[in-house]
């Protein structure tokens, strides 16, 4: 585990690296304008998170969490929508380095992608995220959760398929360019 996290840190060392980590934060900060729908201040569903997945799935867990930290700030900043809090960073790092730890340098699998996404569904989506906005909002948890809940089984499916047809291609065109040479 220690290997892959110094092997990911690593990775930040290189320009065409950082170079693409600035067109996927771009990205990300477009997307988050217009690629997610908001359900109130509960529940947000979109494809937001596409840009952090391919960090994740090319650079690892360490680079993948800075990234995932500076960009939940840089996006706030360039969209803020409700109060910031400190916490959804927090969040946005553990579903890096959930996503990092499982897909970094392996093969594309359904199965793998499969386990980040519910990994990353329970502990980010159900569980700190949820605990983040009843300290925000002071609602109960067991007001907000069910919606919650439904909220991240009905994505499941859409964002494990969309993902894995975004990493299939990463693999195919990005991912040989991004290599040593």
């Amino acid at each position: 585990m220690s290997h892959c996290w110094s092997q990911s840190l690593a990775e930040l060392r290189r320009l065409r690296v950082v170079v693409f980590l600035g067109l996927m934060g771009a990205l990300s900060i477009a997307l988050e304008v217009v690629g997610s729908i908001s359900f109130g201040p509960f529940v947000k569903i979109g494809i937001t998170e596409l840009p952090n997945v391919a960090v994740d799935y090319l650079f690892g867990p360490a680079a993948g969490g800075i990234f995932a930290a500076v960009m939940d700030i840089l996006k706030y900043l360039a969209h803020p929508d409700g109060p910031f809090f400190p916490g959804f960073t927090i969040s946005a790092m553990a579903g890096a380095l959930i996503f990092g730890f499982i897909l970094y340098r392996k093969k594309v699998s359904l199965k793998r992608l499969i386990a980040a996404e519910i990994l990353v569904k329970l502990i980010v989506n159900i569980g700190l995220n949820t605990l983040w906005l009843n300290m925000l909002y002071h609602k109960a948890i067991l007001v907000i959760l069910p919606a919650r809940i439904v909220s991240n089984l009905l994505q499941l499916p859409v964002d494990t398929l969309v993902i894995f047809v975004v990493l299939k291609a990463i693999d195919r065109t990005i991912k040989p360019a991004m290599q040593e040479r």
